[in-house]
């Protein structure tokens, strides 16, 4: 990242060159106060469209306080293969609590010179976009605003519903009201999300806004995630097909609301009753992994053909397209992009029957794919391991191809031309 004052780090999508300059964009000089700030600022624009193509192109400025993960994957798949301009205001992946409360303030200063530089403002869950609004009402007074929710700060799953800050989940609710046009990544997830939002609206004890939650559905649509599909036909082999035992994946985040203890107890199981398989284990950790993985791994050994996280993506989709089954066994999802990405990888899924997991798989792959309970799926993968065979010739890649950046990206941007009038249509 580049440093010093009154400068944001402006980045050519065409060739991803990186040049220290004033920045034009937003207007130059933060005042004073801001500009301790200023590093952890950063601004990407697309080079200038040739005259043909500035008739119809936007001018999309985005807005992410969490630049990563799965948040920066989003923005930069879009940027990759949208027909637009897509400018980036970020900030890094950091104290997510602080990003909801504090960037409004940061990211308005930025913009607050710059209204005639964009289109269409879009802003993530983590942008409190009512504040933004309040603080810079001419800037944003005329603007179309997209906000996309990636998560939620009502129903995230928290170890005890008594710890949850509810004032996130009301900065959820006023960005909702303060945009012209809210996406969800499934529907599980936006309705569960506007279900959550009138029970608590319900337990206010006076002058209860009971009418928000319809007029947040009445500008809700769903649009899922992105997935990069390229990235995993790149590492396809082209070598004699699998044999031998399955191999079954876990590629979840490495936290409690991913399941991952009826998971490893359950492949325990399976190992002390001497079933054949083998067992890939990666996903993002972090400093505070459940206690099981450790155990996973003493009693598991002997099945292991990988353990943990794959910093490089070419590596990761390599290690997908060796696997053959993906197990999950969450009790959260709002999306589930590491099945998409091993469903297409080869890997046939193995779901529940319940979140946003559904939404993912075509209807005539629900029966063969989703169980109901743990016996379900234990009876599911004795089955699947007695037929190795049989279960490599489930193959839904065609299933979850709607799911690629070309299919998905055209769809934003259609989005994005409806909230400008066409422009760009």
């Amino acid at each position: 990242m580049l440093r010093g004052e009154g400068k944001l780090s402006i980045r050519s999508a065409a060739d991803h060159s990186e040049f220290r300059t004033p920045n034009s964009a937003l207007a130059g000089t933060f005042p004073p106060a801001l500009r301790p700030l200023t590093p952890v600022l950063r601004m990407r624009l697309w080079v200038a469209p040739s005259p043909a193509e500035d008739r119809t192109l936007l001018r999309i400025l985005a807005l992410e306080p969490y630049y990563g993960g799965s948040h920066r994957a989003f923005l930069d798949g879009w940027r990759a293969h949208s027909r637009h301009a897509l400018g980036l205001i970020t900030m890094p992946a950091r104290k997510w609590k602080w990003r909801m409360r504090g960037a409004a303030l940061t990211m308005g200063e930025a913009l607050r010179d710059g209204r005639d530089e964009f289109d269409l403002l879009f802003v993530s869950d983590f942008v409190d976009l009512a504040a933004l609004v309040g603080l810079q009402p001419h800037l944003l007074a005329r603007c179309p605003r997209l906000a996309y929710f990636h998560e939620n700060q009502l129903t995230y799953p928290v170890p005890d519903e008594d710890e949850r800050d509810y004032q996130y989940a009301f900065t959820n609710l006023t960005t909702c009201l303060a945009a012209d046009r809210v996406l969800f990544n499934s529907r599980y997830h936006m309705e569960s999300f506007l279900d959550a939002a009138a029970r608590l609206l319900a337990k206010m004890p006076d002058f209860v806004p009971d009418w928000a939650p319809d007029r947040i559905r009445r500008r809700t649509e769903v649009l899922p995630v992105g997935v990069d599909l390229d990235a995993i036909d790149r590492q396809r082999p082209n070598g004699a097909p699998r044999a031998g035992p399955l191999t079954i994946l876990w590629n979840h985040r490495w936290e409690y609301d991913k399941g991952a203890d009826e998971f490893f107890h359950l492949m325990m199981e399976l190992d002390a009753e001497g079933r054949e398989f083998r067992l890939a284990v990666t996903g993002q950790s972090f400093r505070s992994a459940p206690d099981v993985f450790g155990e996973a791994r003493a009693r598991l050994g002997g099945r292991l053909v990988h353990f943990g996280y794959v910093p490089s993506r070419a590596d990761y989709c390599r290690l997908l397209c060796e696997c053959d089954v993906a197990v999950s066994t969450a009790i959260h999802e709002f999306f589930g992009i590491a099945i998409v990405e091993a469903a297409y990888a080869g890997c046939a899924p193995l779901l529940p029957n319940r979140l946003s997991y559904p939404e993912l798989l075509p209807p005539d792959a629900h029966a063969t794919c989703l169980y109901a309970d743990r016996a379900d799926l234990k009876a599911r993968l004795i089955r699947w391991m007695e037929d190795p065979q049989e279960t490599r010739a489930i193959d839904l890649r065609q299933g979850v191809r709607r799911f690629g950046w070309d299919e998905v990206a055209p769809r934003l941007d259609a989005v994005a031309e409806r909230l400008c009038g066409g422009a760009g249509a």
